[in-house]
């Protein structure tokens, strides 16, 4: 036994113990068949290194297992960032759907409204019709400024004018493009 054990890693004398039994059945038949006896069966029942050496394979081991651990945890916190990310990004492309949906619903009910106004008032034009959905929509848009609690702004008009001089500006930013 002696003679085998050095030749062998600590890890794998325990996983060996049947391939060590038969080297020192082997090894007990030739010496002791000189004198009548016959070796049967060899039996190695418990390997018992030195308790430094177990502390220090049990220390091994334990590294192993943290190290697995620690890779384990990484790996999950990275599928957590990932998914994270992926649904994100599909919020934002149904986001993005929902405004282009939400825009093209506005468009088609502007158009609605410009005809249904200007074939139903004699004597409008399409210019009398933007301009007073552009008067309606900024007399919303002061009420939602007026009566939102949280607002602090304070919002002065610059003319009396107004509506003429707001349409001229979208007007202009249009000839801009």
């Amino acid at each position: 036994l002696r003679a085998e054990l050095p030749n062998l890693e600590l890890d794998s004398v325990f996983e060996a113990k049947e391939e060590l039994a038969l080297t020192v059945k082997g090894a007990l038949s030739a010496t002791m068949g000189k004198y009548g006896y016959q070796i049967m069966q060899v039996l190695i029942t418990d390997l018992d290194p030195d308790q430094r050496v177990k502390n220090a394979m049990n220390e091994i081991n334990s590294s192993k297992r943290l190290k697995y651990a620690v890779a384990e945890r990484a790996e999950g916190e990275k599928i957590l960032k990932v998914k994270s990310a992926e649904a994100e990004a599909e919020a934002k492309y149904l986001s993005g759907v929902g405004v282009a949906k939400q825009r093209k619903a506005i468009v088609v009910g502007l158009k609605s409204s410009i005809v249904d106004f200007t074939e139903g008032v004699k004597g409008t034009t399409s210019k009398d019709t933007l301009d007073l959905l552009l008067l309606t929509q900024y007399f919303d848009c002061i009420k939602d400024v007026g009566s939102d609690k949280r607002c602090k702004t304070t919002f002065i008009p610059a003319s009396k004018t107004m509506g003429d001089d707001l349409r001229s500006s979208l007007i202009q930013a249009e000839m801009a493009k």
